[in-house]
């Protein structure tokens, strides 16, 4: 993880790393867990998974805490002006979603990208 220009953890303590080109935020999540039975009385579970890394995208390049980001906009509010690319991932861990997104609403060029997880533990 060390070479990573950003990274991310999953709920189980593994981190997502981002070695592509450019100023990129990201977020990832396992999408196979349950969603939280409050987020989901609040915000429904379609494609919960995809709204909340889209959130967390938009959240990191506004640089806002999530929480506040979710008192202030919802899961879905203002998304919509930040270009968020997703891609899902099959992974020992299970299925993973992953977000990516840059400042300014430039294009991410997602054939620039991978991805590699590493346990917590893992150094």
């Amino acid at each position: 993880m060390a070479g990573a220009r950003t990274r991310t953890y999953l709920s189980d303590g593994s981190c997502v790393g981002w070695y592509g080109d450019g100023d990129v935020v990201i977020d990832a999540e396992l999408v196979d867990r349950p969603v939280p039975s409050a987020l989901a009385a609040r915000y429904g579970h379609e494609r919960f998974w995809e709204r909340w890394t889209a959130m967390e995208c938009a959240a990191k390049l506004a640089d806002v805490p999530v929480g506040r980001w979710l008192l202030r906009h919802g899961l879905d509010g203002r998304v919509e002006s930040v270009l968020v690319h997703h891609r899902r991932l099959s992974t020992s861990r299970g299925s993973m979603v992953l977000a990516w997104a840059v400042p300014g609403g430039r294009r991410g060029r997602s054939e620039t990208w991978s991805s590699r997880t590493k346990g917590s533990g893992d150094g």
